[in-house]
């Protein structure tokens, strides 16, 4: 069973920047994608970034310029650095992987980051 730790979430005024992780574990399997999703209240569940083994990115339109997605692959770790943080950034964000050949989809358990002067 995949474990996916996250941290770096908190609270941060207008215009800060803060860098969220997760890491990986309990797999053979490499890691085809990797990435984060948000979930603001009464919104749905909506993608920010992610990555592919391979270097391959895409991002919500929302925060192209602002937020940079990357991972490394020897230690299965995802990083999202945020820049000029919105109020409307606030969300619960998930990290989110794919396994490489048997291609499952594992969630972690969310971490808040509220954006709020």
């Amino acid at each position: 069973q995949v474990q996916l730790v996250e941290s770096g979430g908190g609270l941060v005024q207008p215009g800060g920047s803060l860098r969220l992780s997760c890491a990986a574990s309990g797999t053979i399997f490499t890691f085809y994608s990797m990435g984060w999703y948000r979930q603001a209240p009464g919104k749905q569940r909506e993608l920010v970034a992610d990555i592919t083994r391979t270097g391959i990115i895409a991002y919500a339109d929302s925060v192209k310029g602002r937020f940079s997605i990357d991972r490394d692959n020897a230690k299965n770790t995802v990083y999202l650095q945020m820049n000029s943080l919105k109020p409307e950034d606030t969300a619960v964000y998930y990290c989110n992987v794919i396994t490489s050949v048997t291609f499952r989809t594992y969630w972690g358990q969310g971490t808040q980051v509220t954006v709020s002067s």
